[in-house]
């Protein structure tokens, strides 16, 4: 029997993949998918030693044949391999990242005037930077803390000896945070709207975390210890930013259209599909549901002042209960549930009215659509774009001020730059399909008049509704590595 024909928790056969796309399950069912989840953060693999001693035991099980058993045996083998790479990684950035953290206290320099800073800035201010390092994941507000937070919440069984606290090997505490990787990236970007930022946070959250390893004990869950340290590093950032959406404002000489000016969100970045937690690492749907990481939905939350949207995304998003967010945010649950009630229909105020029908045959239209908008630009074919566009289409290019409601807005923008006649003809074009925050995309790319390279110019994030496009968020090309897309094609492709 093909190895990868059985379930990897239960054994029993899965089910045919005839006509079947996309990538192959590792379980049978949910159940199953679960529990390998729930055993995986117990065994003792999450350890660094563990990890050690499962690539010797993968070594020594390789066998040539057959070539199918052997490919498989090779693919485990580099996937313990990488993990034991990323952890150590893990380990010794967090480590320069605290030892210069605290060379520079000694020194008396600002850690936000450090050009290497994680999140520009200083995320907690003296006294509570003594508080920090022992209770990270609390609220910092330059008071102390009212001190039920400086229990760490958990640790794997490595951790756990019933007796008081026993410090987490630094090696372990790598292996263990960085299980926790995406799904604490994709939480700090719903909590930034910033791909960029997401990332620092989670290097924040991690840097906080390793400074309170010595009294990580096993009483609860680890999950839910890192989504409180990453929750509070995220509202310091945002206490810091003080970011609020705006309005786009008429540009002189351009014609928008005649509705109403789009919120503008300048630190709006698009999430790569390819980094989210796949089903095996993240099974809860709700922390990854494609619903609340769509472009609209998370220019939306970031309306919400910063504590409701806290509650709203650990409430309605990752299913807390009251009680859990009300301690992850040293909140009463009457102050959690009045946010939740004050943050719920100002997040829908700033949906759109109409949901798209997520369904198989609705994805194969978008997908069609997909491939003709591509088609369409690559022959400068203009008409056909339009008639790909609904008649309110609205497009939006953060952080650039450009924006246009309306086919016919968005048509005169377009008519120079594909009209090779045109001074402003800006050249051909090229295009490779992506994923972002769960619709489909396109990685654009211009060979300018007298060269021959095809170099990244925008990528495009279409919201498709029924046959037509009805939004387009265009992003700067900076990010096209993150989906896996070139900075360059040869002319000859």
């Amino acid at each position: 029997m093909d190895v990868d024909a059985v379930c990897r928790s239960c054994g029993k056969s899965l089910p045919g993949r005839s006509g079947r796309k996309g990538r192959s399950s590792l379980y049978c069912s949910a159940a199953c998918r679960q529990k390998a989840y729930r055993d995986r953060r117990t065994e003792p693999v999450d350890t660094v030693r563990g990890l050690i001693d499962e690539v010797a035991r993968q070594v020594d099980a390789l066998v040539p044949q057959p070539p199918s058993v052997f490919y498989s045996g090779v693919t485990a083998l580099s996937s313990s391999v990488g993990r034991l790479r990323r952890v150590a990684r893990v380990a010794r950035d967090t480590a320069h990242r605290d030892r210069d953290a605290r060379e520079d206290h000694k020194a008396g320099e600002a850690p936000e005037t450090r050009p290497d800073s994680v999140t520009g800035g200083a995320v907690t201010e003296s006294p509570a930077v003594r508080t920090a390092a022992a209770d990270p994941g609390g609220t910092v507000t330059g008071a102390p803390e009212s001190g039920h937070g400086g229990t760490v919440a958990a640790g794997p069984a490595s951790a756990q000896a019933g007796h008081g606290e026993i410090p987490l090997a630094e090696g372990d505490f790598a292996a263990l945070v960085e299980s926790y990787r995406r799904e604490l990236r994709v939480h700090c970007y719903r909590m930034s709207g910033s791909y960029d930022d997401a990332e620092d946070l989670v290097q924040e959250t991690f840097l906080r975390a390793w400074r309170a390893r010595d009294g990580f004990a096993g009483r609860a869950s680890p999950r839910t210890w890192l989504y409180r340290i990453a929750t509070n590093a995220c509202l310091d950032f945002q206490r810091r930013t003080a970011r609020r959406p705006q309005r786009y404002e008429p540009l002189p000489g351009m014609n928008h259209g005649d509705a109403e000016p789009p919120a503008r969100v300048t630190w709006l970045q698009p999430y790569p599909d390819e980094d989210l937690p796949s089903a095996e690492e993240q099974p809860d749907a709700r922390a990854v549901s494609r619903e609340t990481l769509e472009l609209v939905f998370l220019a939306a939350v970031q309306h919400l002042p910063p504590r409701q949207r806290a509650v709203l995304v650990l409430r309605d998003v990752l299913g807390l209960a009251a009680a859990e967010t009300a301690e992850a945010l040293e909140m009463t649950v009457a102050s959690v549930n009045s946010a939740l009630q004050r943050a719920r229909p100002t997040l829908r105020d700033h949906l759109p009215r109409r949901r798209a029908d997520w369904t198989a045959e609705a994805d194969a239209r978008e997908r069609e659509v997909l491939r003709r908008y591509m088609a369409a630009a690559e022959r400068l074919d203009l008409d056909e774009i339009a008639t790909l566009l609904s008649e309110d289409i609205t497009l939006t290019m953060p952080p650039n001020p450009f924006w246009f409601v309306g086919r016919e807005a968005l048509t005169e923008f377009l008519r120079p730059s594909l009209d090779p006649a045109s001074p402003m003809f800006l050249g051909d074009w090229r295009h490779l399909p992506a994923r972002a925050n769960g619709q489909l995309a396109a990685g654009g790319y211009v060979r300018r008049p007298g060269t021959t390279v095809y170099r990244a110019q925008v990528l495009d994030v279409l919201r498709i509704e029924g046959d037509r496009i009805v939004e387009i968020t265009s992003f700067e090309p900076h990010l096209f590595p993150a989906f896996g897309l070139p900075l360059q094609l040869p002319a000859d492709r």
